[in-house]
């Protein structure tokens, strides 16, 4: 993309607070086999810089290892939950949703063109509709196991240049990722610059995410393990609830685990932290009424 293309898009830079971040990459190692999505909630700032302080994760309606769909439902109700979100955040003011997130397990970082098109029908609505691709499980003989980021729009390279236009209104609407999309337009993807923000505590709104997501996806387990209730089959029976008791074993052991762990150690850091400038403001009290009492005594 030339420097003129680019000074057009209406988003030129992304920054995302890292508590954030974390908790998209959370969701994104949640599941080794299939891919996870999410929206990303914030603001567009002045110069073309989208700020993206939360996120809301969703359950997935299909689990595959190149697909996610999600109920139209999550989507119409993002918006409400974006200002409730926002005003969790350290701006505390409501927000809206400026982009989405998926993850691409033991696959490439590179937005395919599905990922071309979702994003295209996105900015259909958005102009500043941003994706963020997380690429993990991947591994390398050199470098070991590494997780890479990236941050795209999508470009209409249509020699007439007029803007995207879905043949299908329907999912335009609802836009599931899904190989239903046709269109008679290409796309390449455009990359945009991605800032981490450094953040000194978690905001309200990332420990919510957080503790949905081990409750999303014992949800998703349970709907799978529902749809296979009417087996009469007491063989095939005993088999599916075996299957749904060693997935939530599994999901106890690498989620809900870990997950505790780290908000644990978390509050003890916190709490020492606490305890140290206690200390602190001790002692400092005492040297001010020291040098008061000096100033007393001079006078």
């Amino acid at each position: 993309m030339t420097p003129e293309e680019k000074c057009k898009m209406a988003v030129g830079a992304v920054k995302i607070e890292a508590d954030a971040y974390m908790v998209c990459l959370t969701h994104a190692l949640s599941t080794e086999r299939e891919e996870v999505m999410g929206l990303l909630i914030g603001e567009v700032e002045d110069e073309r810089v989208a700020h993206i302080y939360s996120v809301i994760m969703l359950q997935r309606l299909d689990k595959r290892k190149d697909r996610v769909e999600i109920s139209p439902e999550q989507l119409s109700d993002a918006s409400t939950q974006a200002e409730r979100l926002g005003m969790l955040t350290s701006k505390q003011r409501p927000m809206r949703v400026i982009g989405w997130y998926h993850s691409h397990p033991h696959i490439t970082v590179w937005p395919s063109h599905v990922d071309l098109r979702t994003q295209a029908s996105y900015q259909f609505m958005d102009a500043g509709f941003v994706g963020l691709i997380f690429s993990c499980f991947n591994t390398d003989t050199n470098l070991g196991g590494h997780l890479k980021v990236y941050c795209f729009q999508s470009v209409n390279i249509k020699p007439e240049g007029s803007p995207p236009q879905p043949c299908n209104i329907y999912v335009l609407i609802f836009i599931t990722k899904c190989s239903v999309f046709s269109y008679c337009i290409r796309y390449q993807r455009a990359d945009i610059e991605l800032q981490i923000v450094h953040t000194e505590v978690l905001s309200k709104a990332t420990l919510n995410s957080l503790s949905e997501l081990p409750q999303i996806l014992s949800k998703e387990e349970e709907e799978a393990y529902s749809k296979t209730l009417n087996s009469k089959d007491l063989l095939t029976a005993v088999h599916n609830s075996t299957v749904f008791t060693k997935a939530l074993c599994q999901l106890m052991e690498v989620m809900c685990g870990p997950l505790l762990q780290t908000l644990e150690n978390r509050l003890q850091v916190n709490l020492k932290r606490t305890a140290a400038l206690e200390t602190e403001k001790e002692m400092l009290e005492k040297e001010i009424n020291s040098v008061k009492a000096e100033l007393q005594g001079s006078m």
